[in-house]
């Protein structure tokens, strides 16, 4: 019985260390889950269009974040052109890190213009 438990509990510390050992590569960690890529985007996009619409961006910044997005999207498909490799996928990663801080920070900035630049009172 004690041979069995250890046993066991070799087994789980091994399998554990070689989960934790896997790359996560195309997803981000979100709220308890991890997202794909696509996910990733959407969820990203989804977060500029908000802040347009409740005034947080005004229209330089939107431009601005939507023009990475799009450079960000144009990368993803040359890469995927000949399959994501492990370094392509730790680049997207770091490359929407940016931007999910760039929308972050520009969301919060003050700046309490809309889109159409007039002022939100």
């Amino acid at each position: 019985m004690k041979t069995i438990v250890i046993a066991l509990a070799a087994a789980t510390a091994l399998s554990a260390g070689a989960a934790s050992a896997q790359p996560h590569y195309g997803a981000r960690h979100d709220g308890g889950r991890w997202m794909s890529i696509n996910e990733r985007q959407a969820r990203l996009d989804h977060r500029i269009d908000r802040g347009i619409e409740n005034g947080q961006l005004n229209r330089r910044e939107a431009i601005r974040l939507r023009r990475e997005f799009q450079r960000i999207a144009y990368l993803e498909n040359r890469y995927r052109a000949n399959g994501l490799s492990g370094w392509e996928r730790a680049d997207l990663d770091r490359r929407f890190d940016a931007l999910s801080a760039q929308i972050r920070y520009e969301r919060r900035d003050g700046d309490r213009y809309g889109y159409n630049n007039y002022p939100r009172y």
